[in-house]
């Protein structure tokens, strides 16, 4: 049976239980491991440990318990928003460069490790609502950076890259902002379903094949 781990912050997190480490939460990794754990069923296992809160420097701590020491076949990595809002917000974010670097360390610490291991990088996102109008140039200016440093680092690595943003974007032509995201940062069911069908599109188009 296959491994698959979901890794990043709130918006993987979403709600996953802590005690029983096969509660994916109420998010996009429950939405993919519904469908795929349907269609392939038996074939994969999948855990969630996203931490709400996190940036990249916070997950790049904690790579050997929740990363390798979990030996994933698959890991999908979404980190790189609270970078900016925890910047905004109370100055204690990780500016751009910083990010590219966390995320770098991280994923050649767990390529050494884990030689044989499929990374999917999530590509950071943002939209105009609640959270994020009242420095909305900012957040979008920002988010714009990780987002341009994790399709860096994706290619940098020769690992699958997932764009969200462009279809977020998208999405606003059929609904407003906070019909995907609530507050411009958190998705709604609808916002983690749009993230689901881009993550289950790229695992079977670039990542199964190679299983």
């Amino acid at each position: 049976m296959k491994r698959i781990l979901f890794q990043g912050d709130s918006i993987t997190d979403a709600g996953r239980a802590r005690e029983d480490g096969f509660d994916t939460g109420r998010g996009y990794p429950t939405l993919v491991s519904a469908k795929l754990g349907f269609e392939y069923a038996g074939e994969y296992e999948f855990l969630n440990r996203g931490i709400s809160g996190n940036r990249s420097i916070d997950v790049l701590a904690r790579v050997k318990e929740d990363i390798i020491n979990l030996k994933p076949d698959v890991m999908s990595l979404l980190i790189g928003i609270n970078d900016v809002w925890h910047e905004l917000a109370r100055q204690n974010g990780v500016d751009a460069q910083l990010y590219a670097k966390y995320c770098d360390i991280l994923i050649t610490q767990v390529k050494t490790d884990l030689p044989d291991i499929k990374i999917m990088i999530l590509e950071p996102f943002v939209l105009k609502a609640s959270a994020t109008e009242g420095q909305w140039e900012l957040f979008r200016e920002e988010t714009e950076k990780r987002a341009a440093g994790a399709r860096a680092l994706a290619k940098r690595h020769k690992l699958v890259f997932v764009p969200l943003m462009k279809t977020f974007d998208e999405a606003q032509q059929r609904a407003e902002a906070g019909y995907w995201l609530k507050d411009g940062v958190h998705p709604t069911s609808a916002g983690h379903e749009l993230i689901a069908r881009e993550w289950i599109n790229a695992f079977k188009n670039e990542i199964l094949p190679t299983l």
